[in-house]
């Protein structure tokens, strides 16, 4: 007995021993013989990040599991990836283990977790799932037994939390799967069983552009009649839930070698009109608990036929409702006299004739009776849209039956009674000729809000007229803040913007009495922290910019012509104002806009674009006949293009050509801008006393009254780049001196100017002591001397530098070389009268003219002469010198 126990422990032991051990014996085996099942049979690059294999967890049965499992294409679809699988198990028997590589491998049970699959159709019609390696081999007969890697008896399999997104190019197929959850248990070994089966995800589905279904949620749980041998899989007990609709299915669907057969019905189980509630995205809706119902609402449908490449099964799907209500328990409102008769039918088979028929939709909220009726054709190509509304709605009453959960509060009275009819390639063409409505709609009251409008927009009417090829808005009258408008006009794609991406265009005149665009400025969630500057290094104040934007709508294509008594743009005033404004692609292109501002009148031409992040202007503006102090108040560009406007009183005029930078609230960044402005004064008096720099050139230039300077007529014209001005050289008169500036300054205010005096001589009588004594008063009068200036450092802080010394010495020299000049001609008149008078006597002595040592000769004479003159011309010289020499 001792020695049976002893030998059962060993034995025992050794199985024990095999159980771990069998793992790591196995494992190559099994890796040799799943490798060479998908190199037999896929045309991918099939790879795994471990295998590994357990006896313990289900033996006698052994679990194989593949972690980090992806396939990757071949060639057309090179590169990408079919599948990835975070694991993947495999249960089969033990034995299963010590079959050859050649053999047949049966598995049980299959659990995948966490597929994300990617099939894909591209428009040759090539599919990346078409991976299956073709085989030349005959189809196997009766009695004889095809030669497989794996053979699938599973009785239970699961995919836990997959994806699947299936996007097919040739038929513009679009279907999404997301949080899939699948799983199914039945017999496969047998040729016909039962599968019983759960599913549960989220469903998308779009055909040609256009979305049917949107993350709906699926659930069904369903059993199937499977005939393996005939490929026939029948609906038997069933409950599916689209959304929260229930449907029952019956029928079956059969696969054939060139197509699939297909004979089914649905329908809801009952007919409580909640079942139309739950199918209305979850999204916009709440829970449906505690909402009372009357009425019914059924889905019935049958599908059936051949679905292959060129055909699809014919349908008769039934959607209706008859004297209907819902009221939710915590609304005031009920939605009464619903009634819904829509149909989708294809009779023929061929996908092109599935039509859609509303033959009634209305309701009834309170005394208001909105309806719709109409048809969809052609719906995989060029639909066809034929649809009629006709009814009144209070907005306000929207949300007080039904509970959406709107951005912006609604409210006004919609009038419509029109028809319409179109296809989609019109719309997407633009041919809006072949576009034929009829009627009108209007709305009264309209109040609307959004964190993105500083102010609710309210409408107190506006009117739509609806022709063959031509929407007009007859009427509409909008405040919003301290604005106010009216507009008519002509919209050219109302239903191309409805229906497709088309932006909104048309053409519209536009009245305003005040219009005041402080009431579109967005506030943006951009708090400053403690201790930001709201000074840029400019010097450019942004505490406006830094919050708030305005953004010209993308959606716009439009032309304004506008006309507004008033415009309020920051702290500037504009009065009837007058042009127009042409908006595309968030850039609005400005033309012939006149103003009347600063007690004169400006003219603009150019454009403003929102559409990058820094928005960008170019302009050119006309000034005329501008208050010169209110001007340099409140127009920053002004300002600091000539900041010693400041200390001006009048007016001007002015033609600017710039570009640059705008701050989000449409403020020019100076240092961004360039450009150039031609600038003429027509009138001006000056107020020294205003800026440090004519206050202190005033104290420096005391023979210059600075505040009686007439600049009136003065032009000067400047270019402007980098944060630099440059002004090029002008000229003016300040009484009897003549004055030339150049240089220029920067947006920072910082100087560099030369100015350059020429004044007359008298003005520097006390600089150069006696010498204007030896000129006449004449002569002082008319002399003029160059008086170099150079201003440096800030318009806040000014240097004046004043060259009073080259004055001086250029003075003293135009003085000496007068003098030299009046000695020269004195000396010059004496020696001609010397000269003439010894001609004289010598002319009347020349009978009795004697040798005689005593007398003098001419040439004496002349000699004596210009001794004289010029002991005149240098003799002070010398005498100061010699009494130099004598101090000495």
């Amino acid at each position: 007995m001792k020695k049976a126990l002893k030998i059962i422990g060993i034995v025992l032991g050794i199985l024990i021993i095999l159980l771990i051990a069998a793992p790591f014996i196995f494992k190559g085996n099994l890796e040799k013989m799943v490798n060479k099942a998908i190199n037999d049979n896929l045309n991918a690059r099939v790879a795994w990040q471990d295998l590994s294999l357990s006896l313990l967890k289900g033996f006698p049965n052994a679990t194989l599991t593949l972690d980090r499992v992806s396939v990757i294409n071949n060639a057309p679809f090179e590169g990408d990836t079919l599948a990835f699988v975070k694991n993947l198990s495999l249960k089969m028997s033990v034995k299963e283990l010590f079959k050859g590589a050649e053999e047949a491998i049966k598995v049980d049970e299959l659990i995948v977790n966490k597929a994300d699959i990617l099939i894909k159709v591209d428009s040759l019609s090539n599919a990346n799932y078409d991976i299956a390696v073709t085989s030349d081999a005959p189809q196997v007969t009766e009695g004889t037994q095809a030669s497989q890697s794996f053979t699938f008896d599973v009785n239970h399999y699961e995919i836990n939390e997959s994806s699947l997104v299936y996007d097919d190019k040739a038929s513009t197929t679009y279907l999404t799967l997301s949080d899939f959850t699948h799983e199914g248990t039945g017999d496969f070994s047998a040729n016909e069983f039962i599968l019983e089966t759960t599913s549960s995800g989220n469903v998308s589905f779009a055909f040609d552009g256009i979305n049917y279904l949107n993350e709906n949620h699926l659930d069904l749980d369903a059993n199937f009649q499977l005939n393996l041998e005939n490929q026939t899989y029948t609906f038997l007990e069933n409950s599916a839930h689209i959304n929260d609709l229930p449907l029952e299915f019956d029928g079956f669907v059969k696969v054939n070698e060139d197509n699939n057969e297909i004979d089914l019905s649905f329908k809801t189980p009952s007919s409580d009109f909640k079942n139309f509630l739950a199918v209305i995205p979850e999204v916009y809706r709440k829970n449906l608990d505690g909402v009372t119902t009357t009425g019914d609402f059924i889905v019935d449908g049958k599908i059936k036929g051949i679905a292959d490449e060129n055909t699809i099964p014919t349908m008769d799907i039934a959607i209706t409702s008859n004297n209907a209500s819902f009221k939710f328990s915590d609304l005031p409102k009920r939605v009464e006299d619903i009634s819904i008769d829509t149909k989708i039918i294809n009779e023929t088979g061929k996908i092109d004739d599935t039509y859609v028929n509303i033959n009634q939709a209305t309701f009834r909220i309170d005394q208001d009776v909105f309806a719709l009726r109409g048809s969809l054709k052609n719906l995989t190509q060029n639909m066809l849209v034929n649809l009629g509304v006709k009814g009144t709605l209070n907005l306000a009453n929207l949300d007080k039956a039904y509970p959406l959960e709107l951005e912006q509060k609604l409210q006004g009275i919609l009038n419509a009674d029109l028809t319409t009819n179109f296809d989609m390639a019109s719309l997407e063409n633009e041919q809006y000729q072949n576009v034929k409505s009829q009627g009108s709609a209007s709305i009264k009251g309209f109040s609307f809000s959004s964190p993105e409008i500083p102010n609710p927009v309210q409408i107190a009417a506006a009117a739509l007229s609806f022709t063959p090829g031509t929407l007009k808005l007859t009427e509409m009258q909008l405040t919003s803040g301290s604005t106010d408008m009216r507009a008519t006009g002509t919209i050219n794609n109302l239903l191309g913007y409805l229906f497709t991406d088309q932006n909104l265009k048309g053409v519209f005149d536009v009245s305003s009495n005040t219009f005041a665009l402080n009431d579109f400025m967005i506030a943006e969630n951009n708090p400053k922290k403690s201790g930001d500057s709201s000074k840029t290094s400019d010097g450019n104040n942004t505490s406006d910019s830094s919050d708030k934007a305005i953004k010209i709508p993308s959606f716009l294509d439009a032309t304004l012509n506008f006309r507004a008594d008033k415009i309020l743009y920051d702290n500037l005033s504009l009065t009837n104002a007058r042009g127009t404004a042409i908006i595309k692609d968030e850039k609005a292109e400005i033309k012939n806009f006149t103003s009347d501002i600063f007690k004169g009148k400006i003219a603009v031409n150019g454009n403003v674009s929102t559409k990058n992040e820094i928005p960008t202007f170019a302009m050119n503006v006309d000034l005329n006949a501008i208050n010169i102090a209110e001007t340099f108040e409140k127009m920053e560009l002004i300002k600091g293009l000539a900041p010693i406007a400041k200390a001006l009183a009048g007016s001007f005029n002015t033609t600017l050509s710039l570009d640059g930078n705008l701050t989000k609230d449409l403020t020019p960044v100076l240092n961004s801008v360039k450009g150039n402005a031609l600038a003429t004064l027509l009138e001006a008096k000056v107020n020294s006393s205003q800026t440090p720099l004519l206050s202190k050139l005033d104290q420096q230039l005391n023979f210059v009254d600075l505040d009686k300077i007439n600049l009136n007529n003065l032009t000067t014209q400047v270019a402007f780049e980098d944060g630099q001005i440059n002004v090029k050289p002008f000229d003016f008169d300040v009484k009897d001196i003549k004055v030339n500036v150049s240089g220029g300054h920067g947006f920072d205010n910082q100087l560099n100017y030369n100015v350059a005096l020429d004044i007359p001589a008298k003005y520097l009588g006390d600089e150069v002591g006696g010498k204007l004594a030896s000129l006449s008063q004449e002569e002082v009068n008319t002399m003029k001397v160059d008086l170099p200036i150079q201003l440096t450092g800030s318009f806040l802080n000014p240097t004046v530098k004043l060259n009073t010394k080259a004055a001086i010495t250029n003075l003293t020299q135009q003085i000496v070389a007068k003098q030299k000049e009046k000695l020269k001609e004195k000396g010059e008149d004496k020696l001609n009268e010397v000269i003439s008078d010894i001609f004289n006597k010598n002319k009347k002595d020349s009978t009795a003219v004697k040798q005689d040592s005593t007398k003098v000769k001419p040439e004496d004479a002349v000699k004596d002469i210009a001794k004289d003159v010029l002991g005149g011309l240098f003799g002070r010289k010398k005498k100061a010198a010699d009494s130099t020499n004598k101090g000495n």
